[in-house]
């Protein structure tokens, strides 16, 4: 199980009290989890989703606060940081900071379809209008600089034909850095992948999980969901899903036209981030009983996506 902090019940008891939400019911560790130790909690005044922060600075959570509250304002099904009887949103807990949010309703979808895919084409397109004239900058710690940074030395790591499929992706960051860090900007989900949404039914009812999230370009994000929400299992895309969700979104925010021409390049920069950091958690969590995610699902995509056939809609 993915929970990095085990709790016992007296000491969440003692951390809930301040939150005046009645008897602690029961609580639980949730597996799916990668970086940090969530738990669902049960309490007589409604069920929520505790959150203790494994990874990345202290410093940044104010961010995410902040984000989820902008979201939650805006409509958008999120998990905004509940505050304490002291008004508190940040805590800490085991000696880690801690976040309480409620928990959203449905479940996770293991095969979308193309209505799902265009449910989050059009959340994401919420998203990002609801934050690019506003944008709380947040540099990502796995962005492009990063990418070029650990790249070389992941490398030693890799066969022959996998070290020339990185160094090609790499060079290609390298000579676009510029033109990509230019496209239009707003916060970024960064990691909106199935197991952070959630489905009631045919409607998405709530995404979660934004401890990677940032300020980037919008483009980026997509090429995240599209990655994740659009793919056959050999990891190409599927056209019909890929299309539902480009044109959800576009409906919203079409595209420019320097982002059609770097549609390609960057469905490659996020199959590369996600086989760097994949690659960097194996190693990390051999042997532990801890969720890892296969990295070799990203470098078969990273193939897959030398040859792009799904255009961005058309662009204004």
């Amino acid at each position: 199980m993915s929970v990095f902090t085990p709790l016992e019940r007296h000491e969440l008891e003692t951390f809930l009290a301040p939150y005046g939400l009645g008897r602690l019911k029961d609580f639980q560790g949730i597996a799916a989890g990668t970086e940090n130790s969530n738990f669902f909690v049960s309490l007589e005044g409604g069920e929520f989703v505790l959150t203790l922060i494994e990874r990345g600075p202290v410093q940044d959570l104010p961010f995410f606060i902040d984000l989820l509250d902008v979201l939650h304002t805006a409509h958008l099904p999120v998990p905004y940081a509940l505050r304490d009887e002291s008004g508190e949103a940040l805590r800490e807990l085991a000696g880690k900071p801690a976040l309480l949010q409620p928990r959203l309703p449905g479940k996770h979808v293991g095969y979308p379809n193309a209505h799902h895919c265009s449910e989050v084409g059009r959340w994401l397109a919420c998203l990002h209008l609801a934050t690019r004239d506003r944008i709380i900058e947040r540099r990502s710690d796995r962005g492009l600089d990063w990418m070029l940074a650990e790249g070389p030395s992941l490398a030693l790591r890799l066969d022959d034909a996998e070290v020339a499929l990185l160094r090609d992706a790499l060079a290609e960051i390298g000579e676009r850095r510029d033109a990509i860090l230019a496209l239009p900007r707003a916060n970024l989900h960064a990691d909106l992948f199935r197991d952070n949404v959630l489905f009631d039914g045919n409607h998405l009812s709530g995404v979660i999980d934004f401890y990677n999230a940032c300020a980037g370009p919008m483009l980026y994000d997509l090429a995240i969901a599209v990655n994740d929400w659009c793919v056959e299992a050999d990891g190409s895309l599927d056209g019909p899903r890929a299309r539902a969700l480009l044109g959800a979104y576009a409906v919203l925010r079409p595209f420019t036209p320097a982002e059609a021409e770097l549609w390609p390049t960057l469905l490659r920069v996020a199959s590369v981030r996600f086989w760097l950091s994949r690659l960097i958690a194996a190693e990390a969590f051999a042997g532990q009983d801890v969720l890892i995610k296969d990295p070799g699902e990203y470098r078969r995509m990273l193939e897959q996506r030398r040859r792009v056939n799904v255009p961005l809609p058309f662009a204004l």
